[in-house]
């Protein structure tokens, strides 16, 4: 093996090494406990809510620390909806698990409407208002995200889709940002809301399948 490709990998370990220790504590616990509840959430996992609870403490410090204000009231809003999700999963406790449902046309409409009425309010607020960066598109995302978590809490299973669109977006707001963990950590939520879409579906598919062959059987 040459020389000079074993001094390259040394280099580049070094590098990764050196960038690794400079970053952020209080990221690295974020992007730890983040990855872990959307992975639980994925799997259909109830504990998937305690943790998110840890996680979006985490973020309001993280958030408003780099100016992205839409981002901090967003975690806000995501620790009122974590409990109330874990209160939704575990309400019917001679029930397994809580079904997954599909989203309406209504739903459809509603949420469409209430992502572009939120976007123009809030990102206008911030432009005008305040030193925020990326107003609209941090206001964007965030409308984005209060519909998928109300979907995500209510088990609708396109909650998945939301996120997966919006964590592309959001990958490239953080990266901008040099939360560079943070961006890794949506890169890989992207990669789980994929999985938890295939698995969710399954499962959505199973109960339809069996409720017809109840139906028949009636």
């Amino acid at each position: 093996m040459p020389c000079s490709f074993i001094f390259a990998q040394m280099d580049f370990i070094s590098v990764f090494t050196d960038w690794f220790w400079n970053q952020s504590l209080l990221e690295t616990l974020g992007v730890i406990t983040g990855l872990l509840c959307v992975y639980l959430a994925a799997k259909n996992n109830i504990w998937n809510w305690p943790i998110a609870i840890i996680s979006v403490l985490i973020y309001i410090f993280i958030f408003f620390e780099s100016k992205l204000y839409a981002d901090t009231g967003l975690q806000i809003y995501f620790l009122m909806m974590n409990f109330y999700g874990w209160y939704f999963w575990s309400r019917k406790p001679e029930l397994k698990k809580v079904p997954v449902s599909s989203i309406t046309f209504k739903e459809i409409i509603l949420s469409v409407a209430g992502i572009l009425v939120f976007t123009a309010f809030l990102g206008f607020f911030l432009y005008n208002r305040t030193d925020a960066s990326f107003p609209f598109i941090d206001s964007f995302c965030t409308a984005c995200s209060l519909v998928a978590q109300v979907f995500l809490a209510r088990k609708v299973l396109e909650n998945w889709l939301i996120w997966i669109f919006v964590d592309i977006i959001y990958v490239g707001v953080y990266i901008s940002k040099d939360l560079h963990l943070t961006a890794g950590m949506y890169a890989l939520y992207i990669i789980i809301a994929a999985l938890g879409y295939r698995d969710w579906r399954r499962e959505y598919q199973g109960s339809r399948v069996l409720l017809k062959a109840q139906d028949q059987i009636l």
